[in-house]
């Protein structure tokens, strides 16, 4: 029996409705904020990541789906960041428009090794803004995220922030993590050796506990920053106070991929154990100007689906049954399934959600189906109704019955 790849996930259809409130209530909020929705391609050039996230990272150098075609290298893509810059450089978006605020759901492919909440296709609510570096626009980014966990019932988290600074001040502290790090390197796992070199802002993310009990004792401060970058997240901190946003200024806090400066953000729930990241973001200004386009300021945040789901604690078992299905027609008899096509097609063009029994059950059987299925009413239709040219309306809720015409059965389900 052929199975699905480890890591991936079928969403059978009692769960697809949990999916579709959470992306529902998202496409809400993100219209009250005024964002439009884009939908780049799954695959990308595989160069587009390489030159975004870095060559350095874990993402490029062991967790992205290559796809090789002859001589050209595809990518499945693991995050959205890239492939947003890029569609808004290639479909001159700098130019018609400037500013955009657009927003994505869709899936992502990382090659890791599958975890509680953590899949190789997983799926990723996010947004970017492209083209202003107003430190306001980072409040918003931050206080949007902050509606789509209220608009999904999520309490508790916690909001950590930080800076990086631009590329100069990200040199500076560099440097400074390296200084301070060189006596101990040796006691760090052998990941972060590697990183030590090529990446060592994800030291301070790594979960190894030795690695932890080290960088936290670092003295971090923010003497790498420039005095615009510090009076750019006085301004990102004072917007958060005045919002009444909760967040907790993290020094540890870096966001690992190229890209990223200035103001990094992490929203996380301590109910989610060791990997507690419901979604993250933040600026990186020079990319779009790295990937071929003018120099503009940019910021964006992605939350993981799955993640959210578990938090919630979803009981799939219980979600079976519909909230749209209004009508469930229960025939006697040949001639009454005639007569039931009939009236399932018209509710139907007239709007209403309706289904019928295939399986030919008994009534009791049937009954026992559309509560089920969670229908609202159910119409029995036998020799008895043909006669009189009604069908028997029962109101699954109330467990009230009553007789109703065939020409009225749409203004009593309305």
């Amino acid at each position: 029996m052929l199975k699905r790849i480890t890591g991936t996930k079928d969403i059978l259809p009692q769960e697809v409705t949990v999916w579709q409130d959470i992306e529902t209530k998202s496409r809400n909020i993100f219209s009250l904020y005024n964002y439009q929705e884009i939908r780049p391609p799954l695959v990308e050039d595989a160069a587009l990541f390489n030159r975004s996230l870095g060559e350095s990272t874990e993402i490029v150098r062991k967790q992205m789906f290559l796809v090789k075609n002859q001589k050209e290298l595809y990518a499945l893509r693991p995050e959205a960041t890239a492939s947003v810059v890029r569609a808004y450089i290639e479909n001159n978006l700098d130019k018609t428009n400037g500013f955009v605020k657009l927003y994505y759901i869709g899936p992502m492919f990382r090659l890791e090794r599958p975890q509680m909440g953590r899949f190789r296709q997983f799926h990723h609510i996010g947004c970017e803004v492209i083209g202003s570096a107003d430190p306001a626009l980072d409040v918003e980014v931050i206080s949007l995220a902050a509606a789509q966990l209220s608009a999904f019932g999520v309490s508790g988290y916690k909001i950590k922030l930080n800076t990086l600074g631009c590329p100069e001040d990200k040199k500076k502290l560099a440097e400074s993590l390296r200084r301070a790090l060189k006596d101990k390197l040796p006691k760090l796992c052998d990941e972060c050796k590697k990183r030590y070199k090529t990446n060592v802002f994800r030291i301070l993310d790594c979960k190894e506990e030795a690695c932890v009990a080290i960088t936290r004792k670092l003295d971090i401060h923010e003497d790498y920053l420039c005095a615009d970058c510090k009076a750019h997240f006085s301004k990102v901190k004072e917007g958060l106070d005045v919002l009444g946003i909760n967040y907790e200024v993290s020094p540890y806090l870096v966001r690992g991929l190229d890209y990223y400066t200035r103001t990094v953000f992490e929203i996380s729930h301590s109910d989610l154990g060791a990997q507690d990241a419901l979604g993250a973001g933040g600026r990186y200004d020079g990319l779009v100007h790295e990937l071929g386009g003018p120099q503009a300021g940019a910021i964006g945040f992605a939350f993981g689906v799955e993640r959210i789901l578990l938090l919630k604690g979803v009981d799939t078992g219980a979600l079976a049954k519909s909230d749209k299905l209004k009508a469930y027609i229960v025939s006697l008899g040949e001639n009454a399934k005639r007569e039931s096509a009939r009236i399932l097609a018209n509710l139907r063009k007239n709007g209403i959600a309706a289904d019928t029994d295939y399986e030919n059950k008994s009534l009791k059987g049937a009954m026992r189906r559309a509560n089920d299925l969670g229908a609202k009413n159910v119409l029995i239709i036998g020799d008895n109704e043909l006669e009189k040219k009604t069908v028997m309306l029962k109101d699954m809720v109330s467990g009230e019955q009553r007789e109703v015409g065939f020409d009225n059965i749409i203004g009593e389900l309305r």
